[in-house]
């Protein structure tokens, strides 16, 4: 099986790519299945139906509004009926799945429960990510400004430990440690956050959830995996099985993207029998 579980299009903020573009790819690179993945950042972003949005990027000074992201959110209405659409166009030569992924804070939990009250019958699958904390971003180095490596790194652990003891309708955490990827004090030593990871991983465990294994650490030129190999053996050591892989993918070029490394990271290194798809947000495993 042949699965990427962590794909953006044109409904996504930070994307252009279109829909069917990312599903003409992955029928030429041979994938069974593809999942969308589309970003919903509450607290951050707007809905396209709460007003005016935002928009970022470019100059500011003539800058054609092609180039501007929007701070919105999926446009549900259009990407339902939109994957409705590509499902009847490509649903004889791959299999799709409807998911979101979810950029969840402890404030933001009663935004996305409304949301999974008017759509959660459309959704096959749901990524859990930790993209902000207080409303600040990592990228940007908002977040980490005025704390040190170990005030933040704890605060980001703390808060998706208090996000996932609240909210449990998602089907697996995403690139669990992404706050290395914008750590520009270098690697921080998982000794000092282990503990805290290991209790996300047994909440986790317990709601019957599983993590991701996501390839953009290769492009990105990241030491390690991510999460990283300590964090994917903790998770098994703790008798956690379910795990999928994404790509992480914003366009074409990066879709299934190193996907063959991280089945042989799951299988050879930390001892993983099966990936993980799902299927209306229930899980279904596939030998490795």
């Amino acid at each position: 099986m042949l699965a990427d579980y962590h794909v953006h299009t044109e409904f996504s903020d930070d994307s252009r790519e279109p829909m069917e573009e990312q599903i003409k790819r992955a029928i030429t690179l041979g994938l069974d299945e593809l999942c969308f993945t589309d970003h919903v950042d509450y607290g951050i972003k707007k809905d396209w139906d709460e007003g005016e949005i935002e928009y970022r990027g470019g100059d500011g000074i003539g800058t054609p509004a092609d180039a501007l992201e929007p701070l919105a959110n999926v446009d549900y209405p259009e990407y339902f009926a939109k994957f409705s659409k590509m499902r009847e166009l490509f649903g004889e030569k791959i299999t799709l799945r409807c998911g979101l992924e979810f950029g969840v804070q402890t404030h933001t939990v009663a935004k996305y429960e409304t949301l999974l009250e008017r759509y959660g019958e459309k959704l096959d699958f749901v990524l859990l990510s930790i993209h902000q904390v207080e409303d600040k971003e990592f990228w940007t180095q908002d977040f980490q400004r005025g704390r040190t490596q170990k005030e933040y790194n704890e605060r980001y652990y703390q808060e998706m430990y208090d996000v996932v003891k609240s909210f449990k309708h998602y089907s697996v955490l995403a690139h669990l440690n992404l706050i290395s990827r914008y750590d520009k004090e270098g690697n921080y030593p998982f000794a000092e956050v282990r503990d805290m990871v290991a209790e996300i991983l047994k909440l986790a465990i317990a709601d019957g959830k599983g993590i991701e294994l996501n390839t953009s650490s290769w492009h990105y030129g990241l030491s390690d995996t991510m999460p990283s190999k300590d964090i994917l053996r903790l998770y098994k050591d703790l008798g956690g099985k379910i795990i999928t892989i994404g790509s992480d993918a914003h366009s074409t070029k990066y879709l299934a993207d190193h996907m063959d490394e991280a089945r042989a990271v799951l299988r050879d290194e930390i001892g993983f029998e099966e990936v993980y798809t799902f299927r209306q947000m229930q899980p279904v495993g596939h030998k490795l």
